[in-house]
């Protein structure tokens, strides 16, 4: 499942909204077709008759070990069009690995129907029934637990079978309904499942735990105008007897699984057929008016899965491959084995609407969701503290995949500032954790699917295939895959294959293994800044580790902070920097080490060729001058990768006070010069935090004057127009250069906007937004009536989106008054998460800001009832460039107020918290220094 920045945190937060519902020991209607049934007005009145819950000894959450599950058969009629009521049967065949008196598996969400429980033996005993003592249900640990009137025998095998009622949630997890806007303008309704990581519980009684993988023979019922799907092809179609219209739809049989990636989709959606699919029927679903855009996947999809059946050694094993294309969903992908779902907004492709950093998402985002068929779906981590062997594989991988698909796109250069420096900033603070962490309580595992999982984990594969070399790396991993197979496995038995091959190719030495090196990495939370210091009176160059921490007056932390580092290095005589396996191994042991090999002081040195270790580097000011030199003079001498390192790194150090200032911006002066993308597209996230912090200081001109002569050499090299023909790097460049010209109020930017606003869809895709955003900034009420009135209109997801941020844009405080009255008013029926897009576009635009915050505070406890989490990320991203007293002090007596609920947001208000005095601290420390410093080099606060 992929849920990055951006995406992580909302389905977090949407999975919270639980249904309490117990198990009901006298309800006794056992026929499972009783259409009357109304399971959310009788559950509400049976839970005061729930069994009492269980003893201490089930609040562990993890199952038992005594019995594992074989197969299950799986019978569900959801009432789509009806009650939303789902009528089911579950049959599941067991082992039995130690004697024991009690059946526990998970459920939630479910009534049972007691009288249909039945245990009965196989084998040699088959047929003979076990008698059930009792049934009690534990809403607390979700254990549904039969206490059985004879000890089941180690060794035999047991089916327990039952029927029961569950129900269609709108939650977009567990088994829910999703609706949608028909061709016609009606609303019509599908259902679809999310499981991962604990919810296939609430669809059927099942072992809801990746270890406990099983065969599964799942059977749908439906009307005969739909379709459903599953995880493995269609077996037969026969009609229900006594139910005219509907018919049973049974699947083959599946491989062993967990239950996380159980699948059941009914909708009325069709499907076209990739046509280079290989050796698997593949195909891509879609609502039928929407089919034309799943071009691009459909072409990419079947090149990287033929990629990755090379890369792994190893063939995609279902015998059928399809992509549903949801027009709801929390998440932008889940890997279901056999029947991937994406959010249709993250598939779909329109040549005269997606913009490049979209297709480039949707690329990796495919990329990502298919490597999971051999890392998470074929071999699968035995628990959820190796998470990240699942999604930082996947994430790694599927950059890489892209990557050999569209080469002409340096996708793995864009992983250096969307990835590994997006996790820097997360694994530098005091909250951070370590990325394989202990998880026993389920909202423990849903904190977990976060930025340090996916993009740490990914850094940190990214950083070992380097270290060993990619040839050693793959026949390690594909080593391990197969001794896997089918089954579970912990990052030890990873680290144990990789390490017989890096010692087979010589790539590690004897005395080192990738378990002593990744451990270091994986079981403790941040990374190290490394400091060359090279003295001018000629000693030794020394090399230290320490922690690098992002925020000041941390608390104490008794834990010494070492780690295995790989260091790689060149120098202004050499400047090679494709040489990226370790050089030199820094120990865990080690305070510091000498390195004679380095040169004297009169040329520069260069750590972490490529960036591909998972540290931050610091020079001696000789040395960081010497390299703001070399960039002013001849700047592609370096590696681009280490051009974009040295901005983030010594913007990093500087604002954490470990440099100069004048470092920093010294650097980012070169930009004059710079022409590829990478340099600017991590500069660019500086600036946007500079003009943040300064957009209400006097100096904010001299700030937009210094940035806008950068700019504009870029914005003469690219131009305004673009087509999608132009290379694809090229329209991200221009999107940069013509977003920012914009924003800094250049005026042959400006004309071109309002000009090209009135033409909406005729401007090249890359530069929409930018387009549309400041024609409503620069235009009236015309511009801003034709936006909401599109809007209005809009059924595509994506599109609604923009246009709900565009609109935002205004310059005008009363239109932006205006529109946030218009959003809340329940007769708009705004959804909920578009809710979410207003407030923090509104935010964002600082005419803006403090409407949205006063709204925002004054209606806290009513906003987001059902999804409380929603509250805590509009908080984090209203205050996140908050950098005054005033401001700091208002936030603080909000939040300290007793009566607003902070159900589900507590980790993102201390994140908030954190950064707004993090803010008012950096403009203490260094706003006066950069007024210098600009004023020093030319650069006037006079309006431009």
């Amino acid at each position: 499942m992929l849920t990055p920045t951006g995406y992580f945190s909302l389905a977090r937060m949407l999975v919270f909204v639980l249904l309490l519902v117990g198990l009901v020991p006298d309800f006794t209607d056992s026929t499972i077709l009783h259409q009357s049934f109304n399971p959310r007005r009788n559950v509400r009145e049976l839970l005061t008759r729930t069994s009492e819950s269980l003893g201490n000894e089930y609040f562990t959450k993890r199952l038992p070990r005594s019995i594992k599950p074989l197969h299950y058969l799986i019978k569900l009629q959801p009432l789509i069009n009806g009650n939303f009521s789902i009528l089911g049967y579950v049959e599941v065949e067991m082992e039995v690995l130690e004697p024991t008196s009690n059946i526990t598996l998970h459920m939630a969400d479910i009534i049972t129907k007691n009288d249909t429980f039945k245990v009965s033996a196989l084998g040699k005993r088959g047929g003979q029934t076990v008698k059930i003592k009792n049934a009690r249900y534990d809403n607390k640990a979700q254990f549904l637990v039969l206490r059985l009137e004879e000890t089941l025998a180690r060794g035999e095998n047991y089916a327990l079978a039952m029927e029961y009622v569950g129900y269609l949630n709108e939650y977009l997890y567990g088994f829910y309904r999703a609706d949608y806007v028909d061709y016609d303008g009606s609303i019509k309704y599908m259902a679809a499942t999310l499981f991962q990581p604990t919810h296939a519980r609430r669809a059927f009684p099942c072992f809801d735990e990746p270890a406990l993988k099983a065969t599964f023979e799942v059977h749908l019922a439906r009307e005969t105008w739909m379709t459903s799907l599953s995880n493995m092809p269609l077996a037969e179609t026969r009609p229900i007897e006594g139910q005219e219209g509907w018919v049973w739809d049974r699947f083959e049989r599946s491989v062993p699984m967990s239950t996380y990636l159980v699948i059941f989709i009914v909708s009325e959606f069709t499907y076209v057929n990739v046509t280079d699919g290989g050796h698997v029927p593949f195909r891509m679903f879609a609502h039928r008016t929407r089919t034309d855009q799943l071009s691009y996947a459909s072409e990419v999809a079947p090149k990287i899965l033929r990629f990755f059946e090379d890369y792994f050694d190893s063939l995609y094993v279902l015998p059928k491959l399809d992509i549903f294309a949801l027009p709801q969903s929390i998440v932008p992908g889940m890997e279901n084995w056999g029947l991937i779902t994406f959010g249709e907004s993250y598939l779909f492709y329109d040549p005269d609407a997606t913009l490049p950093q979209n297709l480039e998402f949707t690329g990796s985002l495919i990329g990502h969701e298919l490597a999971h068929n051999w890392f998470g779906n074929l071999v699968t981590p035995a628990w959820w503290d190796d998470l990240w062997l699942n999604e930082g594989f996947a994430t790694y991988m599927g950059h890489v995949g892209l990557d050999r698909v569209m080469p002409d796109w340096k996708v793995m250069d864009t992983f250096v500032g969307r990835t590994l420096q997006r996790s820097f900033l997360v694994d530098s603070l005091e909250g951070s954790h370590k990325v394989s962490i202990s998880t026993a309580e389920v909202t423990d595992i849903m904190q977990i699917f976060d930025a340090i999982t996916y993009y740490k984990g990914a850094s940190v594969v990214r950083m070992l295939q380097h270290c060993l070399g990619e040839e050693t790396f793959i026949r390690g991993l594909n080593n391990y895959l197969k001794a896997f197979k089918y089954s579970n496995a912990v990052q030890d038995d990873l680290w144990e294959f990789l390490t017989v091959a890096a010692h087979q190719d010589k790539a590690l030495a004897k005395d080192l293994s990738v378990k002593m090196i990744m451990d270091t990495w994986t079981l403790q939370k941040g990374f190290p800044v490394i400091e060359v210091i090279r003295s001018i009176d000629g000693a030794l160059p020394f090399v230290t580790q320490k922690r690098f921490q992002s925020e000041k007056n941390m608390l104490k932390d008794t834990h010494d902070y070492r780690w295995m580092v790989p260091l790689t290095y060149t120098t202004q005589s050499e400047a090679n920097f494709n040489h990226t396996q370790a050089m030199v191994w820094m120990k865990d042991c080690e305070e510091h080490i000498n390195l004679a090999s380095l040169p004297m002081k009169d040329q520069w040195v260069i750590f972490n060729l490529q960036e591909t270790g998972y540290y931050r580097v610091n020079y001696d000011d000789h040395n960081w001058n010497l390299l703001i030199q070399q960039l002013k003079d001849d700047h592609e001498v370096i590696h681009v990768i280490n051009r974009a390192q040295l901005i983030d790194d010594a913007n990093a150090l500087a604002e954490v006070g470990y440099l100069d200032y004048k470092i920093p911006m010294n650097i980012l002066s070169y930009l004059r010069k710079e022409s590829d993308y990478l340099p600017w597209a991590v500069a660019i996230n500086i600036f946007s935090s500079m003009t943040s912090l300064f957009n209400d200081r006097q100096e904010y001109g001299a700030l937009k004057q210094f940035i806008l002569e950068l700019v504009l050499t870029l914005y003469n090299e690219v131009g305004f127009h673009g087509s999608v023909e132009s290379p694809f790097v090229s329209q991200k460049k221009r999107k940069i250069a013509v977003s920012w010209a914009c924003i800094l109020g250049h005026k042959d930017c400006l004309h071109r906007a309002r000009k090209f606003y009135r033409q909406w869809m005729t401007t090249a895709p890359s530069l929409r937004p930018i387009v549309l955003c400041h024609g409503i900034a620069e235009g009236g009420a015309a511009e801003w009536n034709f936006a909401w009135n599109r809007y209005l209109n809009e059924t595509d997801q994506a599109e609604i989106y923009l246009l709900l941020s565009i609109m935002a844009c205004s310059k005008d405080a009363e239109t932006l008054k205006r529109y946030l009255e218009m959003v809340v008013d329940p007769e708009t029926n705004v959804k909920t998460i578009d809710l979410t897009t207003v407030f923090i576009s509104i935010g964002q635009n600082e005419l803006g800001r403090r409407l949205v915050w006063d709204y925002f505070t004054e209606h806290w406890n009513d906003l987001f009832s059902t999804w409380k989490a929603l509250r805590g990320e509009v908080l984090t991203r209203l205050t996140y460039f908050f950098n005054t007293r005033q401001e700091l002090e208002d936030m603080e007596l909000f939040l300290n107020n007793e009566k607003i609920d902070k159900t589900d947001s507590e980790l993102k208000i201390g994140h908030a918290l954190k950064r707004a005095r993090h803010n008012l601290a950096w403009m203490e420390a260094n706003y006066g220094f950069i007024k210098r410093w600009l004023e020093e080099n030319g650069y006037s606060s006079k309006p431009l």
